[in-house]
Parts: C-alpha cells; sequence; structure tokens
C-alpha cells in the first residue's frame, strides 16, 4: 500500500516550513508528499461566504487567497523531496494550477474529491496524458458511482488510482465502508484505497489495508495548535508514524498467513470490538451520512463572475466552474459550460449566482 502525506497548504507559505513537513512525511513513512495548489479564483466566487477562524470571521475567498505562493516554492518542494527520496503529489483547483504544476514533472497528480465533476480541468489533464502518461489519484468523496464513471471517462483508467472518501472533517471512521474499496475496484477496473479524514491513526488505514487498499492519504502536522486549514485532522509525526507501522504490519501479515484479511480484522476487533464491523459496512457506493448535505455545494458547478442584464450574451468571461461552498445557489453541472458560453439571457442575473437552465435561451 502507498502512502500519501497530505500537506496540502499547512506549509503557510513558509518554505522553511514546507521543508519541515517534507522532512516529517518521510521520516514518519510516506512514499509521497502531496501540496494544494491553491489559486482563490480558481476555487471560489469572493461572494461564497465567511468562515469562523481564531482570529474572527473572514471571507473563506480571502482565507484561500493566503494560501496562494508561487510556481518557485513548488518547485523547490519537488526538489526537495526528490532529495529526501519520496515522490512528489500536488492537487490542482483550475486550469492555470494545473498547467504550472505540469511544468514542473510531478511523480504524479492528485483530483480531490470536489473537482471530480469539474470536467475541464479533467479534460485538459486527460489530454496531457496521452502524451506523457502520468499517474493520477482522484478522490471520490460526495460522490455517486455516475460521478466516478464520468472523470474516469475522460481521464481513462491507465496509470489511475481511485481513493474512496468521506468529504467532511473530521469523518466519523463508521461511516467509511471499507468494503467498497474491493468493490469500487472490481467495478471500475482500477486499483483503489482511501483519503481518510478521520481522527484515528489505526482503525480506517488497517480496515484499508485488509480489504486490499492500494493507497492511503493522511494529512500530516507538524502540530494540531497551528492554523492550517486541514491542522484541526491532521496527524502528528507520531501518529503518523503509528499509522505507517500499521499499514506496514498488516502487509506482512499478507506474506505470512493465507486469511490475512481475516486475520488482520479479528486482531481489530479484539480491541475495537463492534466498530470494525462498522467501518466495513455493506460496500455500497452511496453518500456517507456526513456528506449527504454538501452534495452539489462542494462539488463544482456553474456561476456567473458578475451581476447581468436580461438580454446579454454569455461569454466565456462571464461564468465559472466553482464550488458553491456557503451562500451562494448551486448552478447545474460544469459539462454544460460550453453549451451555456453563447446563450443569451432571459432575465437579470445576480453576481455569483449558479447558473440555471431557465437564466439562458440558446
Amino acid at each position: 500500500m502507498k502512502i500519501i502525506a497530505e500537506i496540502g497548504t499547512s506549509h503557510g507559505g513558509n518554505l522553511e516550513k514546507a521543508k519541515q513537513m517534507i522532512d516529517l512525511a518521510v521520516e514518519s513513512g510516506a512514499d509521497f508528499v502531496k501540496f494544494q495548489w491553491v489559486y482563490a479564483d480558481e476555487i471560489l466566487h469572493p461572494e461564497t461566504g465567511f468562515v469562523n477562524l481564531p482570529t474572527g470571521k473572514i471571507r473563506l475567498y480571502d482565507r484561500f487567497k493566503e494560501l496562494e505562493v508561487s510556481p518557485d516554492f513548488f518547485a523547490e518542494c519537488v526538489r526537495y523531496t526528490h532529495e529526501k527520496g519520496a515522490k512528489f503529489m500536488c492537487t490542482p483547483f483550475g486550469l492555470r494550477s494545473l498547467e504550472e504544476l505540469l511544468s514542473l514533472n510531478p511523480d504524479a497528480v492528485k483530483i480531490a474529491s470536489p473537482e471530480l465533476n469539474h470536467i475541464p480541468l479533467l479534460k485538459k489533464l486527460a489530454e496531457y496524458r496521452k502524451t506523457h502518461g502520468i499517474p493520477v489519484v482522484i478522490s471520490s468523496g460526495v460522490s455517486r458511482l455516475s460521478d466516478i464513471e464520468e472523470a474516469l471517462s475522460i481521464l481513462g483508467r491507465e496509470n489511475i488510482t481511485l481513493l474512496h472518501c468521506i468529504t467532511f472533517y473530521p469523518a466519523p471512521e463508521d461511516e467509511y465502508n471499507l468494503n467498497l474499496i474491493p468493490n469500487l475496484s472490481a467495478i471500475f477496473g482500477v486499483p483503489c484505497g482511501v483519503s481518510d479524514h478521520s481522527l484515528d491513526p489505526v482503525l480506517v488505514p488497517s480496515i484499508a489495508s485488509a480489504v486490499g487498499g492500494a493507497m492511503i492519504e493522511k494529512h500530516i502536522t507538524l502540530s494540531k495548535e497551528t492554523d492550517g486549514l486541514d491542522d484541526p485532522v491532521a496527524l502528528t509525526g507520531e501518529q503518523f508514524s503509528l499509522m505507517s507501522h500499521c499499514v506496514r504490519q498488516c502487509e506482512a501479515a499478507f506474506r505470512q498467513y493465507d486469511n490475512a484479511k481475516d486475520y488482520i480484522l479479528n486482531q481489530l476487533k479484539e480491541e475495537y470490538g463492534e466498530r470494525v464491523q462498522k467501518i466495513l459496512g455493506d460496500g455500497v457506493k452511496r453518500l456517507a451520512p456526513a456528506e449527504e448535505a454538501n452534495y452539489g455545494r462542494t462539488n463544482r458547478s456553474l456561476h456567473f463572475l458578475h451581476a447581468m442584464k436580461k438580454g446579454e450574451v454569455i461569454s466565456e468571461d462571464d461564468i465559472a466552474v466553482l464550488r458553491t461552498e456557503k451562500v451562494l445557489s448551486v448552478g447545474i453541472h460544469p459539462r454544460y459550460l460550453e453549451t451555456v458560453i453563447g446563450s443569451r439571457l432571459t432575465h437579470d442575473v445576480l453576481n455569483g449566482a449558479g447558473v440555471q437552465w431557465e437564466d439562458v435561451i440558446n
């Protein structure tokens, strides 16, 4: 099982801190070190709403703005990660960040759960893969089977790893339904693992290993007391090392026992009891209860970038593929971007509003 240490944006734009986190990830057993390449306007509309932080209430868009760094920052992270003997993976959130990321020749590209339906992003990456064949990892939180199928129909299945995920922070272990891992792998014909946002460093990783998971992704932090967006759900170095140890112990069990899956699960049941069976679940793909309310809002949809008047023709500069998040209305699916461009508005529309079919006349 490949282990991804998700640094994300927890470096806070500080290169020395990023290097410390790379050191920690490698020392804690990670095969891949992963970052997030953030440009706020590729993710959110400025009017998407507010987020409460210990320092006060600020616009979520502004919080993402604070996370932007230069391409040179990531170029040095790539170099340093390779120097330390690990592989570099990064999540782009739009066409600009994808293009800049690919120019650095990363070892793999990660598509986050909310971008599973970012059709323009997937098409751009698929085009690059035709000549470069770069490995891609996609998370499938807050998604349905049809969403995964559409993404794979664009990206292909060669050099793809699918990660089952619950897009909620922290994610409840008991809702993970890890029997989905072998089922999703069988349905789509690709290796499958888990992107784990739960707090326990042992339960989900070990059970995922037992059922044949190919990869696990976990957030890592220097301290849970720092102000990174994901630090509260991240593992400390000590916890991450424990997780890595448990995963490797599970791998050793498969080399030693013919019935390794049962052996591992029985060992876990002795310590965790009935929770193990709850975490295994029934293997049927559905939205987890924790993320049901976010379907559509966390995923991408079409949004107006500014207010427009009845009769105006929509250009590519008037709409974008964005997460809805807090207060805006959810728009139609990004697959209809090219259909909407060139359409005429039937009425006035508000800045940031989700594009609706009743807004347009072709």
